[in-house]
């Protein structure tokens, strides 16, 4: 299963400004779609331990993710963007909560073990950068800190399916693969990338580029965050 291999079209527009996040990322952004917990991830032999370990880390990330986002709709002047951020914010807390509350009943876990989870060192970083780029940066560096994390499991759904056709009934992770095939992303991504453009055509050149290494850093931080669940990583001391 090629899931390197770029997409002949996505489904979504993708501006000049995301355009050269990607060429930023680089080989990163390719790096990003080959992890082994992807592959094992998308053939159904993924460890259960291994996506009960990565669903709850990624239950609190998208906590973050929220937070950063409620935060950008804060320092939006326009109360459309204002607004789409808020929903954003909604989106990562409810739709996908509602993923997790699933395959927590499954795997054996419920909300008192999300809240009282230790985060990964790997989580904890990838936190602080978008909470610190939506804090501190200027609006443009926030919203391309967030950014690869949609992007990539959209982009991943929708390779997995160029890959693998149809899911098979008995997949284990069959919801998990159909919730990223949703066209309705692809919506999401037009509003997400557009704002990106937007907020890039007013910064200066400077904040252009800091916006860029926020992107890059996030897709590393992506590949990190399948890692930390493949190897289980715990703080060495």
């Amino acid at each position: 299963m090629d899931l390197t291999a770029p997409l002949d079209t996505r489904e979504f527009s993708v501006p000049p400004f995301a355009e050269a996040c990607l060429d930023h990322a680089d080989d990163t952004w390719t790096e990003a779609f080959d992890h082994p917990l992807v592959h094992a991830l998308a053939e159904g032999t993924l460890e259960a331990d291994t996506f009960k370990f990565y669903q709850m880390q990624d239950a609190r990330y998208l906590e973050a993710f929220a937070d950063a986002a409620s935060l950008l709709s804060t320092r939006c002047p326009d109360p459309d963007d204002k607004l789409w951020f808020i929903d954003a914010a909604r989106l990562a807390i409810v739709v996908e909560g509602e993923l997790h509350e699933g395959y927590g009943e499954q795997l054996g876990y419920g909300p008192e073990d999300i809240r009282t989870l230790k985060l990964t060192p790997n989580n904890r970083a990838y936190q602080n950068h978008m909470i610190e780029r939506a804090q501190r940066g200027r609006l443009v560096e926030g919203v391309a800190a967030l950014t690869p994390c949609p992007w990539l499991y959209v982009e991943l759904g929708q390779r997995m399916e160029r890959e693998m056709g149809d899911i098979p009934e008995d997949h284990p992770y069959a919801e998990w693969l159909a919730m990223y095939r949703d066209p309705e992303f692809n919506e999401y991504m037009d509003n997400l990338l557009e704002r990106l453009q937007r907020f890039a055509d007013a910064a200066d050149k400077p904040t252009r580029t800091r916006a860029k290494t926020a992107f890059t850093t996030s897709v590393r931080y992506e590949w990190m965050f399948w890692d930390q669940a493949w190897t289980q990583q715990e703080w060495p001391v």
